[in-house]
């Protein structure tokens, strides 16, 4: 039986690039995931992968792949579900006690091609801001762990169950 085999694994039960993912993203520190907006929502194979990505590890006690490691959200469109998108991205960090890392904008650029992108002003200038306020954030993370900062402790997971 396939079901839950992730939890004495660590790993998804599809082995495939989830899987070689799980395995470089200890060594990661942190993350940048980007989608193109699809029907008002990130892609399927973005939705699929961050689902086995975040649940397989999480359920084999083994959340320190991505335990306050600051991550990222960009996201791509044409015109509209933009926000939508980075919304739902962003709920994978946030279950996982990752930092998000934002700009002054949205993480978001606009176009059909990437010529059209590049002609995004605002969206490149956020894209930058983006890529410097990570690298601001890992060093702080760095001079942190120079400085003997230590990480919150972590408590028991307790689960409830709202049927009763």
């Amino acid at each position: 039986m396939l079901a839950k085999k992730c939890k004495e694994t660590g790993k998804c039960v599809f082995n495939d690039v989830v899987n070689e993912f799980i395995e470089k993203a200890e060594e990661a520190d942190g993350f940048i995931f980007g989608s193109p907006v699809h029907y008002a929502g990130a892609t399927g194979n973005i939705t699929g992968f961050m689902d086995r990505f975040f649940y397989a590890p999480a359920q084999a006690g083994n959340a320190k792949l991505y335990l306050y490691k600051p991550a990222a959200t960009v996201i791509s469109a044409r015109r509209a579900g933009t926000t939508a998108t980075y919304d739902q991205l962003n709920k994978y960090f946030g279950i996982s006690q990752m930092p998000i890392i934002s700009s002054r904008y949205w993480n978001m650029v606009h176009g059909n091609t990437p010529d059209e992108v590049r002609k995004d002003e605002e969206g490149m200038q956020t894209m930058r801001i983006l890529g410097r306020n990570m690298a601001y954030y890992l060093k702080c993370i760095e001079a942190g762990k120079k400085n003997g900062v230590e990480l919150p402790k972590q408590e028991e997971v307790h689960y409830t169950n709202f049927i009763r």
